[in-house]
């Protein structure tokens, strides 16, 4: 009979919890009016467009409210005065598409699946003012959907990583491998030798030069350009030069042969033949000592 009570206590203790798990809520976005309309049943397969919707179509307007409840958000219609609940559209985890569909032919306008909570549903237009805030209606949706991913994913990391943790009790760990070398151990490294005709650094004599190459070959330099198309003056020899001094008493006698060869008067040769004979007559020594003198 006495565990009856405790039993009891524990099953309300658990209740409890639960429920207060369930009620914690997070508001994710609030904007402060919105426009709800009748909508016509949808004409094509594709999707439903804000253009057909009529502007007496509209039965509501008011403030909405995105709520996290763990898993589930909530889109929640309610009265800015009073906050009394207009309905309700539920969007479960990997099921957004299923409770909230955009228009076509507006990025403002969203079709809701709005439920009473006791399985009975229907379709309402939901129309923003501005288009920021149905950017924003949807940035809260899909950031909820993400977070509600990651814990799942988190959960099961934990549990896979508890029965990872119970397996690797198992695993035999292996010491590290000691890969220094002991006393009087070598290591033998093959080196390629670069081919002939190159040099290397490997090359080097034991004095530590770098051997020169065998057949250097010359720099070849074109001369420079001769922009006038003249041939210049060649310079001139250095003084005491002999084969200069040659080359320029060569050059005088020829100059002096011309000479010869051009003016009669340079060659006496003829005048001494018709010289008078030494033993002449006194004139004809005066006029020979004449002609000498000449």
């Amino acid at each position: 009979m006495a565990e009856t009570p405790s039993s009891s206590s524990s099953t309300f203790l658990n209740n409890d919890i639960e429920e207060e798990e369930e009620s914690f809520e997070h508001t994710l976005l609030v904007v402060r009016e919105v426009s709800v309309f009748k909508i016509p049943p949808r004409s094509t397969s594709g999707g439903y467009k804000c253009g057909e919707w009529l502007q007496s179509d509209k039965i509501w307007s008011g403030r909405l409210r995105v709520v996290s409840c763990k898993s589930r958000a909530e889109v929640r219609l309610e009265d800015p005065s009073s906050g009394d609940l207009f309905a309700a559209c539920y969007v479960n985890a990997g099921q957004r598409d299923q409770s909230v569909e955009p228009a076509l032919d507006s990025s403002r306008y969203f079709v809701l699946k709005i439920e009473d909570g006791r399985g009975k549903h229907a379709f309402v237009g939901l129309g923003f003012a501005e288009r920021n805030e149905a950017f924003d209606f949807n940035v809260a949706l899909s950031d909820h959907e993400k977070h509600v991913m990651r814990e799942n994913d988190a959960d099961k990391g934990a549990i896979n990583g508890d029965s990872a943790g119970v397996d690797s009790q198992s695993i035999d760990i292996h010491p590290a491998v000691n890969h220094r070398l002991k006393e009087g151990e070598t290591i033998r490294i093959n080196v390629k030798h670069k081919p002939a005709g190159g040099t290397s650094l490997l090359s080097v004599g034991k004095s530590g030069a770098l051997p020169s190459a065998s057949n250097p070959k010359p720099l070849g330099l074109a001369p420079p350009p001769n922009a006038s198309g003249k041939i210049r003056t060649p310079l001139p020899p250095p003084p005491n030069d002999p084969v200069a001094a040659r080359i320029t008493s060569g050059l005088k006698g020829s100059k002096e042969t011309a000479r010869r060869a051009t003016d009669p008067l340079s060659d006496f040769s003829q005048l001494e033949r018709n010289l008078p004979s030494k033993a002449g007559s006194t004139a004809t020594k005066s006029s020979a000592a004449g002609w000498a003198a000449f």
